[in-house]
């Protein structure tokens, strides 16, 4: 029997969409399988039209282009799991436009997905010459799925199998109200594991992605981890859950705040700030502070 399995990728004014697509014209497939690329353009125009079209000449498979505005991810993730539904899709694999991909990433990914119901993959982030020798040292860039906690109750959609056709979550979709600050996928992936999905880590799935310089400063990290924390507060559910975290979060950020101080060299003062500040966004959301927007103002 052949299994359908699209992959879907959003973009938003980055022409190394290419780049991304010409990787995936040397995958090695799974066996019996009928792959398929969906993309989703989020800009307010259809911008990636006709870069999208020249570098998916090379695929061996199809590619389906959609124009999803706009600097909504959210809205575009959810046009690809329209059209994956539309065609019937087994299953859905998510990656991001500025990734890589090894060869072999999507056997090494569905081997592991068809034991349960998806698995997340290995996100290698790659660092230029001349980044802050802090940044790499750290690497809060990557996710090392074999370092999750099991089992997964949630991930990002950068690296990711999931069962669709057919399952209870096939009409879930992506929360727009996330679109623009993030955490949305963290959202998602809480609701469908909710639902009954079986996620396992899948880190020999591996994809590389470069980090731009506008993501390399301890500015942006501070504020994504910020949100990260504001968002971690949806695995609280009663007001007691809430009032506990509320305390643990607030004990550890002030811990976290006293190594900073205390710590001897500039990594580790980093690597507390950053820890700090996690636990800092869960005190903000559960005081519904409003989220820092990071997606729909990246520079064309």
């Amino acid at each position: 029997m052949t299994t359908k399995i699209d992959i879907l990728m959003c973009t938003f004014r980055r022409p190394a969409v290419a780049e991304a697509i010409a990787t995936l014209a040397a995958l090695r497939l799974p066996p019996d399988s009928d792959v398929r690329l969906v993309i989703a353009d989020n800009d307010d125009t259809d911008s990636a039209r006709q870069v999208v079209a020249e570098a998916a000449q090379a695929l061996p498979y199809p590619c389906l282009y959609i124009h999803a505005p706009a600097r909504n991810i959210s809205l575009a993730r959810n046009a690809c799991l329209d059209a994956a539904s539309a065609r019937g899709a087994d299953w859905i694999a998510s990656l991001d436009d500025d990734e890589s991909m090894h060869p072999d990433w999507l056997v090494e990914l569905m081997a592991v997905a068809g034991q349960a119901d998806g698995a997340f993959g290995k996100v290698q982030a790659l660092y230029p010459e001349g980044a802050p020798g802090w940044l790499s040292r750290l690497d809060f860039h990557s996710s090392h799925p074999e370092r999750m906690r099991l089992p997964i109750r949630t991930g990002n959609s950068g690296n990711v199998a999931l069962r669709w056709q057919g399952t209870p979550w096939q009409d879930q979709r992506y929360d727009l109200s996330r679109g623009q600050s993030g955490g949305e996928d963290t959202e998602f992936f809480l609701r469908l594991t909710g639902m009954g999905a079986r996620l396992l880590p899948a880190p020999r799935a591996i994809v590389t992605e470069p980090v731009p310089q506008g993501r390399q400063s301890l500015d942006w990290l501070g504020v994504r981890r910020f949100r990260m924390g504001q968002t971690h507060i949806i695995t609280a559910e009663t007001r007691a859950e809430r009032a506990g975290l509320f305390v643990t979060a607030s004990a550890k950020a002030a811990f976290c705040r006293l190594r900073e101080k205390l710590s001897p060299d500039e990594t580790q003062r980093i690597f507390w700030y950053l820890r700090g500040q996690l636990h800092r966004g869960v005190v903000a959301g559960l005081r519904d502070e409003p989220q820092p927007q990071l997606y729909g103002n990246d520079p064309v």
